[in-house]
């Protein structure tokens, strides 16, 4: 079984700073990549960030410089950095994770993590 568990998530206002953290547990192997998603009520699950294992690393449209996402694959976890928030930003924060296969990869999913940015 493999788990996934967020933690970080919360109230802060605009401007301030989280950070989530996520760690990935159970049997899985060749993690990559993992990183964040995120859903606001009434819209679709957008990607948020990804770390790969040799340091690359994506970010989704709406982040625009301001998070930062960072891995230990040696731990199978990860963090986001989020600074200068939103309004906008706030959404349930889901951690992701990808299992290479020979062929093919496994998906996982945390349960989320709420973050909420007051105005």
């Amino acid at each position: 079984q493999v788990r996934l568990v967020e933690s970080g998530g919360g109230l802060v206002q605009t401007g301030g700073s989280l950070r989530l953290s996520c760690v990935v547990s159970g049997n899985i192997y060749d993690i990559n990549p993992m990183g964040w998603y995120r859903q606001s009520p009434g819209k679709q699950r957008e990607l948020v960030a990804l770390t790969y294992r040799h340091g690359e690393t994506k970010y989704g449209g709406s982040i625009q410089g301001r998070f930062t996402v960072s891995g230990d694959f040696a731990k199978n976890t990860v963090y986001l950095q989020m600074n200068s928030l939103k309004p906008e930003d706030t959404a349930v924060y889901y951690c992701y994770a990808e299992e290479e296969l020979t062929r093919g990869y496994n998906d996982y999913w945390g349960q989320g993590t709420q973050v909420t940015v007051s105005s």
